[in-house]
């Protein structure tokens, strides 16, 4: 999954690259168009289109015959249940394509998490390391500490919370860039990566995990930390990124689905969609 995911990753960062130094809604337009676009052609090879067409025809006409006997109770109430289970017939048309289609959206939005969910520290901004260790492993007997870095610099000495199977450190980044962290664990050192003052549009993990499925699945731009190590992960703390739409912020999960959907409805017609 991590290896697929890396895959996907690699794309997703030629596709950005010549939005780097633009404001992210442009980008954000392009990606939830090519997804638009995407999930179209994949509803109108997964689904019956002749059949939701019909549905749809025959609820327009019971719709039509509710306004023309609006004086008759029978006529309209037997209207109205053929309505109802139309609609019934229309959601199970529907369901084979989107459980096709939810699988590449969650593909697609665990990778634009990282583009567009966190901004990235700047010099001198203080944050949060996190050692998350396995259970039954006592933070306190644990040799673990940080490789001093001119890059980093290391403000507190760690913080240990036995009950948590935490160690924590509060740090902040001296230069601009992607960085490499290296925490040493007895006689191991990993690393995790540092962002500092990116560019407008840029990638950042936040967190890397252990060999774990799920965790792999939703953060897979840092390989898994070795089995042999008592971690089970490694975070550092960045701000929520926020897209500022006339001086009001969004959330870029919100802006990725509604963007797409108006420009699902916008290209149906050109594609030549029933929905």
């Amino acid at each position: 999954m991590w290896i697929f995911n890396s895959i996907l990753g690699q794309i997703f960062e030629i596709l950005f690259i010549p939005f780097q130094n633009m404001n992210p809604w442009v980008a954000m337009i392009v990606v939830s168009l090519l997804t638009a676009l995407l999930m179209l052609l994949v509803y109108r090879y997964t689904s019956n289109q002749k059949g939701i067409k019909k549905v749809k025809n025959k609820i327009k006409a019971h719709l039509l015959e509710i306004r023309l006997f609006k004086d008759s109770m029978s006529i309209s109430l037997k209207a109205q249940g053929k309505i109802l289970l139309a609609n019934f017939k229309y959601i199970a048309l529907n369901f084979k394509p989107l459980l096709v289609m939810i699988i590449p959206i969650i593909l697609i939005i665990i990778q634009l998490n990282f583009w567009f969910g966190y901004d990235s520290l700047k010099q001198g901004q203080a944050t949060l390391l996190k050692i998350k260790l396995e259970e039954g492993h006592n933070p306190l007997q644990q040799n673990i500490s940080l490789d001093p870095s001119s890059e980093i610099k290391i403000e507190t000495d760690p913080l240990r919370i036995e009950e948590d199977y935490e160690v924590n450190w509060r740090i902040s980044p001296q230069s601009k860039g992607n960085h490499d962290l290296s925490v040493v664990i007895g006689s191991h050192s990993i690393t995790k990566s540092f962002a500092s003052e990116l560019r407008a549009l840029s990638r950042i993990s936040p967190i890397r995990y252990n060999h774990n499925f799920i965790n792999n699945l939703l953060y897979p731009m840092e390989r898994p930390i070795p089995k042999d190590l008592p971690v089970k992960s490694i975070e550092v703390i960045y701000p929520v990124r926020y897209l500022n739409l006339f001086g009001w912020n969004i959330h870029w999960l919100i802006a990725f689905f509604a963007l797409s959907i108006i420009f699902g409805f916008a290209f149906k017609g050109v594609m030549k969609v029933e929905i």
